[in-house]
């Protein structure tokens, strides 16, 4: 899929759930074409398109609202800010009926976001599906974008904009320490094990305290790149196993002397 990059680098998605990011990819994919610059174009998907990420209608729902309730902060070229929801007003079939659909729009101010970005950032959805923490999906959507720009292969952020770009909640993992230990960490080891690419996080420094972060980049090799996808050809189960290198090997206990 193609998204937007107005659309990756964001502010104000911190609330959102892995399950609603991963929807919302679900909904920018199914729209994407030359219907998405139309004001007030409405498209229609089947709900069981939408399932795969949520154990039933009611976790949809929840992802739906949070969608419409999110209100995000976009700069404009121009430097100006605009300030839009990210889902507009939909229709969702009986969420008692075994096939339904959701008929669904986006904001005003969106569409010409949509139809106008000249910069975009390729996400495979393969590997957004794969992801276990919404931290890991939005670092991998932030560096899907700058991975493919010529000659510049890292950039440096101040802490506060890292924690924004990773959607870490207000008042959640305050200390670098944390930060690194419970998102940075696990975000990089999943999408060095999933992404098309390699991402590294190293922490910058006023005397003890880090003030920032240098985030680096580079392509994988062949033989990488196929490590990575049959990673995501494989179930989820023993996942963090096979790419932490934590797989226990169970071996025949030596047989104890009977007395």
């Amino acid at each position: 899929m193609i998204k937007p990059a107005e659309l990756i680098d964001i502010t104000g998605a911190a609330g959102l759930t892995l399950a609603a990011r991963r929807l919302y990819n679900i909904l920018l994919a199914h729209a994407f074409g030359k219907e998405m610059g139309i004001e007030g174009y409405e498209w229609t998907i089947p709900l069981a398109d939408l399932r795969g990420t949520h154990k039933g209608n009611e976790r949809i729902e929840d992802s739906i609202i949070a969608l419409m309730k999110t209100i995000v902060m976009v700069r404009l070229h121009d430097g100006r800010t605009r300030r839009v929801a990210l889902l507009g007003g939909n229709d969702m079939g009986d969420p008692d009926r075994r096939h339904g659909a959701l008929t669904y729009s986006f904001d005003k101010r969106l569409v010409p976001l949509l139809k106008e970005s000249t910069v975009f950032g390729k996400l495979e959805l393969a590997v957004l599906r794969a992801f276990s923490t919404k931290y890991a999906l939005a670092l991998y959507e932030a560096i899907a974008r700058r991975v493919r720009l010529e000659h510049i292969f890292s950039e440096e952020f101040s802490l506060e904009d890292f924690r924004e770009l990773l959607g870490v909640p207000p008042g959640k993992l305050t200390t670098y320490g944390n930060l690194n230990q419970y998102a940075i960490k696990p975000a990089i080891t999943e999408i060095n094990a999933l992404a098309a690419f390699n991402v590294k996080v190293l922490p910058r420094k006023q005397g003890r305290r880090v003030v920032g972060v240098l985030v680096g980049w580079w392509h994988k090799d062949l033989d990488e790149l196929k490590q990575a996808y049959a990673e995501t050809q494989r179930p989820h189960v023993g996942r963090k196993a096979r790419i932490t290198n934590t797989v226990e090997s169970v071996v025949d206990a030596p047989e104890l002397p009977l007395n």
